[in-house]
């Protein structure tokens, strides 16, 4: 499965998004204060991505399953939209974790 990552800089600040093969995004990070801990969390993702436990299932006030992706510190890395189901969700789960480890980055900054 095909993927990418867009490294986006909004005024001072940058962000990535992880996305599928489809250009659905899979993932959203915290917003940074330099390129490099933008890139920093791109390589945790990569790190972590593949391991289940580092992902928290959750559901929104609304009703609506998202999850998080956390480094090994427990530190937040990526944020999921929210999902129509948690069957949803675990689909999104697994595309992270087969496209978040070797996805290409595009740096639109």
């Amino acid at each position: 499965m095909a993927g990418r990552y867009l490294l986006r800089r909004s005024g001072t600040q940058y962000d990535f998004v992880l996305q599928a093969a489809n250009n659905k995004t899979l993932i959203t990070s915290e917003r940074y204060t330099t390129k490099q801990s933008a890139e920093a969390g791109i390589a945790s993702v990569r790190v972590n991505s593949p391991n289940d436990a580092r992902y928290n299932r959750l559901t929104a006030r609304d009703g609506s399953p998202y999850f998080v992706l956390k480094a090994a510190n427990g530190e937040p890395i990526g944020t999921s939209e929210t999902y129509s189901s948690t069957s949803a969700r675990d689909g999104g789960i697994e595309a992270t974790k087969t496209v978040g480890p070797t996805a290409p980055v595009v740096d639109e900054t």
